[in-house]
């Protein structure tokens, strides 16, 4: 019974693991209810956000963590069901929007009472879910499924003594904001203080969740916690791009929106009492920017002309078709209007430096009409720049300012390190950062100056446990008294050890010259960040060497010389016969017996050997002259040669391959290979090939059988060769072409020709053709009955053409006028079906169009019966 209770809590606990997740937002506010026996009191109120179509379930119940402030220590972990959920609908996006996108929250409410003792640090309260939306575009991608951490603040009575009796800032902006891409746009994240604290509003970074199963809200872990891992022009500080600020004090974001795609936004509003942060609230949102279109006078908050160029390109980043005019206007600081156009899309290009105004007016005077002003900074010559001194994990990196401007100077500097733990960025000049994580960072500096410039500039900085230390080589060998630098290749300070027999032991190339075999280390430090690696240095008083063996080879072969030794450097003589003359193991190619000659050096130290390449021809092989045969006969090779020993390939069509005058019967033309071998030193066989052409089979063709009238001309006409010769000759005008004529003027029945067929190699093929002579004008015969029962007789009716030089076709008709046989062809006939079905006996109608040999056309008509 208990097995069976426990799988159906599992099979609960998977369904709902299945859907509790995919949450797209939470914020949570308390307020303070009053103190009882010495505990302070609270009433706090969490929300959680998700997309009505996710398909998903929001978590129920939902577990809260009490955590302490200042130290991280878990107090409680509290269950608490959802009170209620409620649906928050974009039902009126407005009349100047074009394709409004569908924006709808469910928002699960959870409330609950705590007590808690008086704190000097405070408490922070926690909800953790597993997974955001997939695919957030402000973040790395290749971190998929990403969780969340919601939390609020409670001061301690150490911030200030009233701190425990807090009640928070609660926001209150409208959720029911649409964004479209690269539009302007604005979203409250205004929140309310009952205790009427100073507020301060800014972007913060977005904490990563817990780590529970499937989508679970778990018992959140304790602080701090991490950042979500932010991707290129995006930061805590900029999670919509560099084109959208926060006010500090309303807490209204406002700017030019980025691409289409999901984006999380973290607010903080900060609670200021008497000048001191008591308290920090946090909103989390996954806002969706969509493809619509919104008719506004949009244009970047600014326009930064400070790199080289002057010339200013004006286009209303708003694309809605509800425009319909354009008005642009360029006025300077003193207030005269330098460009005016009524253009969508212009440019301008400015005579002079200074700061300048850019008005922009859509739709004068008619529905959906907007105006926008911004400002254009006009200072060519700024470029922000920066160097980097250190890349070790967990040791300080140093960034130095390199920004360079033409006018005024740099006065301000927004870094963000790369690093995603939200405290990796500064507004120094030169900071020092300690990299929390090992890596690839895409370090972000934004630069400004005092005319108002400003720009950005991205590098990418190798975070490594060790400095990148390399050595120029590992081991190496010197001969006495020779010296050797050493090469290593870093950036930081160097000191090698032992010192013995060293110069120069604190840079990267010292200069050694031991005496005896020695290893020497090099250390590397950068800040404070160690590598070591070592070289050996092997020290002879001589170069050991020793060549190979005098060989034979055949004549332009190639082979390979080696030596044993321990020499450095080699050089080989003759060299125009070695390939590589520098090379330890060189080929050579050897035409003549040839001695050849190997100096090895180590340093000053040299070494000499010899070797000799005796060369003896390969074995002669004469395979014959190439030959042509006539398909499927025979040819006899003719080879010759002085070896003691030969053989043919390929042998299946060679009558004995073990002769020099084998008989040949290739199907296709082949080319043979003789091999020879010898006995005087050449270990390899000597080749040459005949090539066997076998012309292609002759195609005799003398036309089909045909049938004439007296005296009417006839046409023959054979083919498949290069020369041909009719017999007998009767009555034919040559009979040594392909296209005799022939007049007959007596009737015969049946006159047979053969054409023999020639190729170029005067091979022969013939073939025949029957002539029959009638004494009539040309006509195409048609039985006037058949029986098709398969007996063997009178079964298929046959068009016959006498005297006709082509049927243009034979048509048959049924009585209702369906076609049911047509043909072009003598003598192709009927066999009384069609599709294979039997046709029913009866009458049927023929007709015939022909033309004779004469070129007149013949055109006839009749019936025929079917007799089943």
């Amino acid at each position: 019974m208990k097995k069976s209770i426990i799988g159906c809590l599992l099979l609960l606990m998977q369904l709902f693991t299945a859907r509790a997740d995919h949450i797209t937002g939470g914020e949570m506010n308390y307020i303070f209810t009053g103190i009882s026996n010495g505990m302070c009191n609270y009433q706090v109120t969490a929300k959680l956000f998700m997309d009505c179509y996710s398909n998903r379930r929001l978590p129920d119940p939902a577990y809260f963590g009490i955590f302490n402030k200042g130290t991280g220590a878990h107090i409680k972990d509290i269950s608490i069901g959802m009170a209620h959920q409620d649906k928050l609908t974009l039902s009126n996006p407005g009349p100047c929007i074009t394709n409004p996108p569908s924006v709808c929250y469910d928002i699960g409410f959870y409330e609950f009472n705590v007590s808690l003792p008086p704190s000097a640090e405070g408490y922070v309260i926690v909800i953790q879910v597993v997974y955001r939306v997939q695919g957030i575009s402000n973040l790395v991608p290749a971190y998929g499924n990403i969780g969340a951490t919601y939390t609020g603040e409670i001061p301690g009575n150490g911030v200030v003594p009233s701190g425990p009796e807090n009640s928070s800032a609660a926001f209150n902006g409208d959720d029911m904001v649409v964004i479209c891409a690269n539009n302007s746009f604005s979203y409250s994240f205004a929140a309310v203080d009952n205790d009427n604290d100073q507020l301060r509003y800014s972007f913060t970074n977005a904490y990563v969740g817990g780590s529970g199963g499937g989508g679970l809200n778990f018992p959140p872990a304790s602080p701090p916690y991490s950042s979500v891992p932010y991707g290129s022009n995006y930061g805590p500080g900029a999670p919509l791009g560099g084109n959208v600020k926060i006010n500090p004090n309303t807490g209204m974001i406002t700017g030019v929106a980025p691409g289409e795609g999901i984006y999380v936004v973290t607010v903080q509003v900060e609670e200021i009492r008497n000048g001191v942060v008591i308290a920090t609230q946090r909103k989390d949102l996954q806002i969706r920017i969509t493809a619509c279109t919104i008719a506004s006078a949009t244009i970047p908050p600014d326009y930064m002309l400070c790199k080289n160029s002057q010339t200013i390109a004006l286009a209303n980043l708003s694309t809605s078709p509800l425009i319909t005019s354009t008005t642009w206007e360029l006025i300077d600081n003193k207030g005269i209007t330098v460009f005016y156009s009524n253009d969508a899309v212009t440019n301008y290009t400015f005579t002079d430096t200074g700061v300048y105004t850019v008005k922009l007016v859509i739709n004068r005077g008619q529905q959906c009409s907007d105006s926008s002003v911004s400002q254009a900074y006009v200072y060519p010559g700024f470029k922000p720049d920066f160097n980097v001194n250190g890349i070790c994990f967990k040791k300080p990196t140093r960034f130095f300012d390199a920004s360079v401007t033409a006018y005024g100077k740099v006065d301000s500097w927004d870094w963000n390190f790369g690093d995603g733990t939200g405290s990796d960025v500064s507004s120094q000049p030169s900071p020092v950062y300690i990299y929390q994580s090992m890596g690839v960072k895409n370090v972000r500096l934004i630069a400004t100056n005092t005319k108002g410039c400003r720009d950005t500039t991205l590098k990418d900085i190798s975070i490594v446990e060790k400095p990148p230390l390399s050595l120029a080589f590992r081991d190496t060998l010197i001969c006495i008294p020779d010296a050797l630098q050493l090469q290593a290749i870093g950036n930081g300070v160097f000191s090698w050890s032992p010192a013995t027999a060293m110069l120069n032991a604190n840079t990267a190339t010292p200069t050694v010259n031991p005496l005896t075999t020695i290893f020497y280390t090099v250390q590397l430090d950068d800040n404070g960040c160690i590598n070591r690696d070592s070289v050996q240095v092997r020290v002879v008083d001589h170069v050991t060497l020793l060549a190979m063996n005098d060989t034979t080879i055949c004549q332009g072969d190639t082979v390979r010389l080696h030596v044993s030794s321990d020499g450095l450097k080699y050089n080989w003589t003759p060299a125009n016969q070695v390939l590589n003359a520098a090379a330890a193991n060189p080929d050579v190619v050897t035409r003549a017996s040839t001695k050849y000659e190997v100096t090895a050096n180590i340093g000053s130290c040299m070494a000499k050997d010899q070797v000799l390449v005796t060369t003896v021809p390969y074995p002669v092989a004469d395979a014959g002259p190439d030959t042509t045969i006539c398909f499927n006969t025979k040819a006899q090779l003719l080879a010759s040669t002085e070896a003691i020993r030969f053989v043919w390939l390929p042998s299946p069509s060679l009558s004995n391959i073990s002769i020099l005058n084998p008989v040949a019967s290739p199907k296709t033309s082949t080319a043979y290979v003789l091999s020879a071998y010898d006995n005087k030193g050449c270990p390899k066989p000597g080749y040459d090939t005949v090539v066997v052409n076998v012309l292609p089979q002759i195609k005799a063709f003398a036309g089909r059988d045909t049938s004439v009238v007296i005296n009417q001309l006839l046409q023959l006409q054979a083919s498949g060769g290069k020369a041909y010769r009719w017999v007998p000759a009767t009555n034919l005008s040559n009979p040594a072409i392909a296209n005799p004529t022939a007049v007959y003027t007596t009737s015969s029945a049946g006159l047979t020709y053969k054409v023999l067929v020639y190729n170029e190699a005067n091979c022969v093929d013939s073939a025949y053709i029957k002539v029959k002579v009638f004494q009539t004008v040309p006509t195409v015969f048609v039985p006037n009955a058949f029986t098709p029962n398969s007996d063997g007789r009178n079964d298929m009716l046959r068009p016959i053409a006498v005297g006709i030089a082509r049927i243009d076709y034979f048509e048959i008709f049924n009585r209702w006028g369906q076609l049911v046989f047509r043909t072009s062809s003598n003598e192709h006939g009927w066999d009384g079906t069609i599709g294979g079905k039997i046709q029913p006996a009866g009458t049927y109608v023929w007709m015939v169009k022909a033309t004779d040999y004469l070129g007149a056309p013949y055109v006839q008509r009749g019936t025929l019966v079917l007799i089943r």
